[in-house]
């Protein structure tokens, strides 16, 4: 039971006197004493009755208050038989411990308040046990086969009123339960997923707690409180570990499965749960689970259509063989489409440092994840997306519905950017700081014959993703006609010494002088050349800018009136 029951119940005759933030604190038993030192009778949770005999001045309150809080327990409650009002002293002690503090009228006997506790404690935990029972008995009986995780999530609300979802690792609602009221918010889900995965990688136990504000942002550590909370909405998350993957949980490293496997999260801090309701959600997170393996394990088809047709498109088989298995891949990804669709190819490469976790099944289940638009909910949107995987490489072959408009030169489909929006800082959270998400994709061709070069396109707008800085990163088909393309191989020597030769006399003159070189360069270059947009966006006089670059020119040796003096300060800003 809480606290706040206790005070709720007029028959007790309590009166609060401190602690309004720590009202939700359980109450597990009850225990009368005026001994200085009770701590050896006290294991925690307990509301501890004293007639204060104990207080002999002032200043014995400061260490019975002390041993009370170490000792974990719910509140003290002090009778004003003896002494009348509550000594300010105890209140005060009461007070620095966060220990909440009742006087109990002189009109109430202990042995009520007692009474009162024990009878409410035990048919409480009577009831639990009983119910806990009948639930694991429901929840098996009417699991995945009987509708899914979304099932298992209705029985949490109706019966012990917990609202409760599952997520991807990427933050995407998978399932809710009908009672869980309003959709958690993108910004939520993703951060809920952010702090999952940065528990899991740290090795911490769930299930974990976060309390975070409506926007996604984090409002509470672990270390503190429900009462801290200050307008968040405090969560447990629970991992839901895959038990159809081969090894067990204790001897797989924790980087084969923390970017694939979903958590449950319920708007609930578990930290006071008994144990009971700690096995139940257990349970909750198996049977999940066990759904999660069985979708998996339909996917199996859609896998092996993306690795043969990707093994025709490799290994140089004719178009006519690659589009015969198209034409077979085309009604299981898009039922119901007339038209044979366009295609995108789209490779990702997930890598740990040391190389030996093999990325290339983490990659696959990252992009059917990544794939979903991060708005749909449930699991079934993937089943349109097949993805084939080769060591630490995954290929997926995308189905578009729609097709590229040849008029107005628009294209629809996937673009690299947007696919990482949603999920960068979930999976940054996963990848800690020993990986790396790598991804590329190609642009849509609507015939077997474009699906070689989508595929060596896809490719190579990877590896300019892994040539940037980030945990994260990916680079789309526009890069590759682009000299951001050319850039990221240039070996670092050479850049470095190309860079240094323009930029470090400008650097070194505005270091002493606060003379603005390299953002005047840069503006100079932005604007084309052109004196007066240029002067206009740095709110200069156009002599005070003519005055700027012909000291950039004479400390350079260059002139900035020349097209290829123009590109080599561009290339230098660019590689810097």
């Amino acid at each position: 039971m809480r606290l706040r029951a206790l005070l709720d119940t007029d028959a007790l005759g309590l009166r609060l006197l401190g602690g309004e933030d720590e009202l939700d604190r359980t109450v597990r038993g009850v225990m009368t004493t005026d001994l200085r030192d009770p701590s050896r009778y006290l294991s925690g949770g307990e509301l501890v009755l004293t007639g204060l005999a104990w207080r002999r001045d002032a200043a014995d309150a400061e260490p019975f208050v002390r041993i009370l809080a170490t000792a974990g327990v719910a509140a003290l409650a002090a009778g004003e038989a003896e002494l009348g009002a509550i000594p300010d002293d105890i209140v005060e002690a009461c007070a620095r411990h966060r220990l909440p503090l009742f006087a109990v009228n002189e009109s109430v006997a202990f042995a009520t308040v007692t009474e009162h506790v024990v009878r409410q404690v035990s048919g409480e935990r009577a009831g639990d046990l009983a119910a806990v029972v009948d639930r694991h008995r429901r929840l098996m009986t009417s699991g995945p086969a009987g509708g899914g995780p979304d099932v298992v999530l209705d029985l949490l609300g109706t019966d012990l009123d917990l609202r409760a979802w599952v997520l991807s690792p990427a933050g995407r609602a998978i399932a809710g339960s009908s009672a869980a009221g309003p959709e958690l918010s993108a910004a939520v889900c993703a951060r809920l997923a952010a702090e999952h995965l940065a528990a899991a990688r740290t090795g911490r136990r769930g299930p974990h707690r976060v309390t975070i504000d409506a926007g996604g942002a984090k409002r509470l550590d672990e270390g503190r409180r429900p009462g801290d909370a200050a307008g968040g909405t405090t969560y447990s998350l629970f991992p839901i570990r895959s038990a159809g993957r081969g090894a067990t949980p204790a001897s797989r490293d924790v980087r084969e499965t923390v970017l694939s496997d979903w958590l449950l999260a319920v708007e609930a801090d578990a930290s006071d749960w008994p144990e009971e309701r700690l096995d139940l959600l257990q349970g909750v997170t198996q049977l999940i689970a066990v759904e999660r393996d069985r979708r998996d394990a339909a996917r199996t088809v859609r896998r092996r259509l993306a690795q043969e047709v990707l093994e025709l498109v490799q290994t140089g088989a004719a178009p006519a063989e690659i589009a015969a298995r198209l034409r077979v891949a085309a009604p299981v990804l898009l039922p119901g489409l007339g038209a044979a669709p366009h295609w995108q190819v789209i490779v990702a490469k997930v890598e740990w440092e040391g190389g030996d976790i093999e990325g290339g099944p983490v990659a696959q289940s990252l992009l059917e994840e990544i794939l979903v638009d991060p708005l749909s909910a449930g699991p079934e949107p993937s089943d349109r997306i097949a993805v084939a995987h080769n060591g630490d490489e995954a290929i997926a072959l995308v189905p578009l519905s729609a097709v590229p408009d040849e008029h107005d030169g628009t294209e629809t489909g996937l673009h690299a950017d947007a696919l990482l929006d949603s999920v960068r800082d979930p999976l940054t959270a996963g990848l800690a700081d020993d990986g790396r998400l790598t991804l590329g994709v190609s642009a849509a061709v609507h015939s077997a014959e474009g699906l070689r070069g989508a595929l060596e396109e896809a490719r190579h707008a990877r590896r300019v993703a892994a040539a940037r800085t980030g945990r994260v990163c990916a680079a789309g088909h526009q890069e590759l006609a682009s000299h951001v393309l050319l850039l990221p191989f240039v070996p670092d020597d050479v850049r470095r010494a190309f860079t240094a030769r323009l930029l470090d006399p400008l650097r070194d003159y505005d270091r002493k002088h606060r003379a603005e070189l390299i953002p005047t360069l840069e503006a100079f270059l932005d604007c084309d050349g052109s004196w007066t947009r240029c002067a206009s966006r740095l709110h200069l006089h156009v002599n005070t800018l003519r005055y700027r670059v012909g000291r950039i020119e004479q400390l350079t040796n260059r002139d900035l009136s020349r097209l290829e003096d123009k590109l080599d300060f561009f290339l230098a800003l660019r590689m810097s």
